[in-house]
């Protein structure tokens, strides 16, 4: 067992453990009358949540929920018939924790004793207690721990027994800690030398003591283990002794004086540290800084990078999302503009990290928007685009995100990869149907609509998924959706905007305009102010050919009479009369918007900056404010 990961992590030192499970739903307000084990099965939520907090303060090992899973104690709760389910859930709900909070904890199945003595004595058999630690272990193995804690236990040959149980039935590395009193010896009688001597004959990794009294009296016992010969411990003492109030159990030792006593367990050879009955996740915290401030003297290895991680996490946890740079700029009344790039058709993006350069070096561009396969035709997957793009230019990107190709599981699994690359200004869009597309045998997904989308993204930024399943932390997300003011019935277009808002959008891209009063007829439509950001949408046009293509063949693009009749006009001149268009436009329209939001045909990024050269030329003329 010595090349095991939690063993050859003993051997770089100190390790910090969680604290109590119990009293911490306790404190939650769940009541004692009730099955705390089987939450894992009725309230998961709940028992994720306390994994997380004790992860995110520190812990690099946590225990699952699970110390009176066995049939014994869940009989009398009628659950017997649930033992290796709610084992099974206590392993995958402390996974599933350990995965929200990007931790590498490990994670101990909780075993405790069976409620009642051994025979003789007692009414439990060696058979049957055999029969009930095992039928408790296979469903915690079925869980996926890494290792199995043995806690709580006041009998020597009781937690004997369930660590031969261990043995016979899996290799995972034991920590078997007993319970002292404050003579130092167990309720039923032994010594910490008699208890240690029989646990390492056991053949048990780590030997510890936990629950019993407070860090006073757990630290005299684990010296005693240390002294007769045991290689690592474990001491989990309780927050002192507890008193009653109000019909509530205190637990009056803090956790200043917890850290306080941090030193004095490290001098004295303590491997893991951790609490019991009462301890909560802001003891672990303080142990961990405590233990932070000792690793020169105590702890022989550098920071891990799992420590760095959920030290990194706990300050972080509880903060609100740090905004996007869009969002700065919303919040501030900033004038933004932002051009529309799409993805290559191939395998190479050389070409578009050569157009996003160029508009991230013109210092005139906010933000780069890149398309979501538009036209429902293939093209480099706009997620990648857009973390090519940050990371080679320094500009941020708005991703298109449509729920055309993606079931509502991929949706999630996407923004959730997002935010991991650091692309969290997010358009939310239906998608054009693949019916538009070159490949005919294509259909489209649409779980959900760009109004259901909104909300996934608006779920998670309160750090829940769809399920409402935890996620760790808020993601920081900045939501924006489209309008297309040019549709025949505004109605339902003023409708689906106001559901889009209600479910949580932060601003607004219209489709391409060529004449204001559709957007004031719009308004009209709507019947009051739009309560976010709106960004108007130019398209500049290259040609009359180009001008009647899109007015004709793509959905979404209106032209105006007289935007049709100049480009006619034009002849070879088109694309001047296109950038001109656009600028009057954007100069007109300056008043009623936020900012612009361009969209060049074929990645035209020369003529997006042309178009916005006259705002910053009127502004050095001092005839306009940006």
């Amino acid at each position: 067992m010595s090349d095991h990961p939690f063993l050859e992590r003993l051997e770089r030192g100190a390790l910090l453990a969680d604290g109590a499970m119990g009293t911490e739903l306790y404190g939650r307000g769940v009541s004692p009358s009730q099955c705390y084990d089987a939450l894992n099965l009725s309230e998961p939520g709940l028992v994720q949540r306390v994994h997380i907090d004790y992860l995110c303060a520190g812990a690099e090992l946590i225990e699952t929920n699970t110390f009176g899973a066995n049939g014994a104690k869940l009989a009398a709760f009628g659950h017997e018939d649930k033992v290796r389910e709610i084992n099974r859930q206590g392993g995958r709900l402390a996974r599933y924790a350990r995965d929200i909070a990007g931790s590498t904890a490990f994670i101990a199945g909780a075993i405790g004793p069976l409620g009642a003595p051994l025979g003789p004595l007692g009414e439990i058999d060696e058979d049957r207690a055999r029969a009930l630690f095992r039928e408790q272990l296979e469903g915690l193995l079925d869980g996926g721990i890494d290792l199995i804690l043995l806690e709580t236990f006041s009998d020597l040959n009781m937690l004997c027994l369930a660590a031969e149980v261990v043995h016979e039935t899996c290799d995972l590395p034991i920590i078997a800690q007993a319970t002292f009193d404050e003579d130092g010896r167990t309720p039923w009688g032994q010594s910490v030398t008699k208890v240690a001597a029989a646990l390492m004959d056991q053949g048990v990794d780590v030997i510890g003591v936990n629950c019993s009294v407070g860090p006073e009296g757990v630290l005299a016992v684990a010296r005693q283990m240390i002294a007769a010969g045991v290689r690592y411990v474990s001491a989990m003492p309780n927050a002192g002794m507890p008193t009653q109030a109000a019909g509530r159990l205190l637990y009056l030792a803090n956790p200043t004086y917890f850290a306080e006593r941090v030193p004095d367990f490290a001098s004295a050879g303590v491997t893991i540290l951790g609490g019991c009955c009462g301890t909560t996740p802001a003891h672990i915290a303080a142990m961990g800084e405590a233990m932070s401030a000792l690793q020169g003297a105590v702890v022989v290895r550098p920071p891990s990078p799992a420590m760095a991680q959920v030290v990194e996490t706990r300050t972080r946890a509880d903060e609100a999302p740090e905004p996007t740079g869009l969002q700065r700029k919303l919040a501030a009344g900033t004038f933004i503009t932002a051009v529309e790039l799409s993805p290559p058709k191939g395998l190479r993006p050389d070409g578009l990290l050569r157009h996003a350069q160029a508009l991230a070096e013109s210092g005139v561009v906010d933000l780069i928007n890149v398309t979501d396969s538009p036209m429902a035709r293939v093209r480099m997957d706009a997620l990648a685009s857009c973390h090519l793009i940050q990371a080679h230019t320094g500009i941020e990107t708005v991703l298109h995100l449509t729920t055309r190709d993606r079931n509502l599981m991929g949706i999630q699994a996407h923004l959730i990869g997002a935010h991991a690359l650091g692309v969290r200004n997010i358009l939310a869009l239906t998608g054009d149907p693949p019916s538009l597309g070159d490949i005919g045998q294509v259909t489209g997904v649409f779980d959900v609509d760009s109004v259901g989308l909104v909300r996934v993204i608006s779920q998670m930024k309160q750090g829940h998924d769809i399920s409402g399943s935890e996620m760790g932390r808020p993601a920081g997300f900045c939501v924006g959706v489209a309008v297309d003011p040019t549709r025949a019935d505004l109605e339902t277009e003023a409708r689906r905007l106001r559901d889009k808002i209600t479910a949580g959008a932060e601003f607004v891209m219209t489709q391409p305009i060529y004449d204001l009063s559709i957007w004031r007829r719009f308004l009209d439509a709507y019947g009051e102010p739009i309560p976010i950001p709106v960004l108007l949408g130019l398209l500049p046009l290259l040609s009359q050919r180009h001008a009647e293509f899109l007015h004709n063949e793509i959905p979404g693009i209106t032209l105006s009479d007289e935007a049709l009749a100049r480009m006619r006009a034009a002849g070879a001149q088109g694309r001047d009369e296109g950038v001109r268009l656009a600028q009057e436009m954007l100069l007109e329209a300056r008043e009623l918007f936020q900012g612009v939001y361009l969209m060049p045909s074929f990645n035209r990024h020369d003529m997006a900056l042309d178009v916005l050269a006259v705002l910053h030329r009127d502004e050095a003329q001092g005839e306009i404010t940006t």
